[in-house]
Formats: C-alpha cells, sequence, structure tokens
C-alpha cells in the first residue's frame, strides 16, 4: 500500500512541478514524457485503491474513496482529451488534483455499510455515475478557465496570462463541449440504470441525490440544445456549465457528506 502511494505521488508531483515549470518559463512541454509519468501514477493509484473498494464484506464506497475514484476518473479522462485536444498545460491542475484526491482516500476513514449482492447493472450504475461525475468535474474547470481567458479578452489586459498560457479560446470552448456531450452520455445512462435496478429511492436516502441528478442532467441537455440550435458559447456557455455541475454536486457529494459523516 505505501509503495504504491509513493509510487503515485512521485509521478504526480514530478507532472505538475514538470508543467509548472514548463509554463513559466515558456518551453514546450513533452508530452510523452507527461502521459508516461501520469500513466504509471494512475495505475499505482489504481492498485492502492482497489481493495479499499472491493473489501471481503462487499463494494465500500465511503466518502473518501469516492473522492479518491474521482480524482482517479478525473486524470484519466484528461489523458484521453489530450490525446487529441491540445490540452496538455491543463496538467497542472489534473496532477494535483489527483494527488490530493489520492491522499484524502488513503488517510480518511468514513463508517461505511459495504454493499453486498450487489446486481451487475447496479455495478454499472454506480461506476458510470461516478464517470459522468468527474467528467462533468473537468467541464466545470475548464469552464472556469473559459471564464479566465473571456476575462482577459474583454478588459484587453496588457498581461494576460490565462490567454497566454492556456490553448487558444475556439480549441477551450470545443473541449469544453466535448466534455460535456461526454459527461452528459454517461449521466444519462448511469440514470437510465439507476431508475431500473435501484428498488426502493425513499428507503435508500437517495431520492434528494435522484433530483438533483436528474435537474442538473437537463441543465445540461438544456446547454448542449441552444449550443446546436442557437450557437450558445461563451460565457454563458461557462455559467450554465458551472451551474449545473453545482447541482449535481450537492446530490452527489453534498448526500454523501450528510449520511456519512454528520449524521
Amino acid at each position: 500500500m505505501l509503495l504504491a502511494f509513493m509510487i503515485a505521488s512521485a509521478a504526480y508531483i514530478a507532472v505538475g512541478i514538470y508543467i509548472a515549470w514548463s509554463l513559466t518559463a515558456n518551453r514546450m512541454i513533452r508530452k510523452d514524457v507527461n502521459l508516461v509519468l501520469l500513466l504509471i501514477g494512475m495505475l499505482a493509484h489504481a492498485a492502492l485503491l482497489y481493495p479499499y473498494i472491493f473489501t471481503l464484506y462487499g463494494l465500500n464506497f465511503n466518502l473518501f474513496n469516492v473522492l479518491s475514484l474521482i480524482s482517479l476518473f478525473f486524470l484519466f479522462f484528461y489523458v484521453l482529451f489530450s490525446l487529441y485536444r491540445p490540452i496538455v498545460s491543463l496538467g497542472i491542475l489534473a496532477a494535483p488534483t489527483a494527488f490530493v484526491g489520492m491522499t484524502i482516500g488513503y488517510i480518511g476513514r468514513a463508517p461505511y455499510q459495504p454493499m453486498t449482492d450487489v446486481s451487475v447493472g447496479l455495478e454499472a450504475h454506480i461506476i458510470l455515475s461516478f464517470a459522468a461525475y468527474c467528467v462533468l468535474l473537468m467541464a466545470t474547470v475548464q469552464a472556469l478557465f473559459l471564464r479566465l481567458q473571456i476575462r482577459e479578452l474583454k478588459h484587453k489586459t496588457m498581461h494576460r496570462f490565462w490567454v497566454n498560457k492556456l490553448p487558444p479560446l475556439q480549441s477551450m470552448e470545443s473541449l469544453l463541449f466535448d466534455m460535456i456531450l461526454v459527461g452528459f452520455i454517461l449521466l444519462s445512462i448511469a440514470l437510465g440504470l439507476g431508475f431500473i435496478y435501484v428498488e426502493d429511492l425513499l428507503a435508500q436516502h437517495i431520492a434528494h441525490k435522484t433530483v438533483f441528478s436528474v435537474l442538473s442532467w437537463l441543465l445540461f441537455g438544456l446547454l448542449l440544445l441552444g449550443n446546436w440550435r442557437a450557437g450558445w458559447r461563451g460565457k454563458r456557455a461557462a455559467n450554465m456549465t458551472i451551474y449545473a455541475f453545482i447541482l449535481l454536486a450537492i446530490g452527489f457529494v453534498g448526500s454523501k457528506f450528510v449520511l456519512e459523516l454528520v449524521l
């Protein structure tokens, strides 16, 4: 366990420092070096997390394990999107996020009733929900970066840090809608499986989570439709992404925090 944690930590920290140095020194970031280090970190992270979730008594998705899994998915999708989009510089956020999430999962402990006799459909619902949450979290971070770029362009500031250091605005917008579309599809499938395989929403204390998730799904769907039919983009798209994710986060993380740590 400790060895896997140390290997993943070293890889994540090395990537973060390397990208930060490259950005401040105006050096080109080596994508191959970046991705190899992250792959090593992800494998060690997965090896560390696996026994915490897949226990002898059943699946353990407590709050800390979930945060660690989300950070791992976050990094996975960053690597996936960076294969065809010029977003290597965004690793300055992806690597530290994975490190923080992994560390929280490694040291955090919370009471949790392991899930036993879980059907394949319910397992798929859970995994796809985490995957959707991660992609939409990335879209929200992307929206925040997009707002910073738009602000610098609008105010015509002399020192345009975000405009100069991040990919072009058009590429950032295209990536934002790539992420939203992938997240929306994953969330749609996850919600559909949830309605099929979850037997009693009230008894399992997830009715409020479902409501917030559906509201978030509707807002993301409206944004995609608006972009397709009316060309919604820029600040409006960024703001709607942030608002939709807040709804999803309230239902997803907020409910787990209250049930496991408060109640």
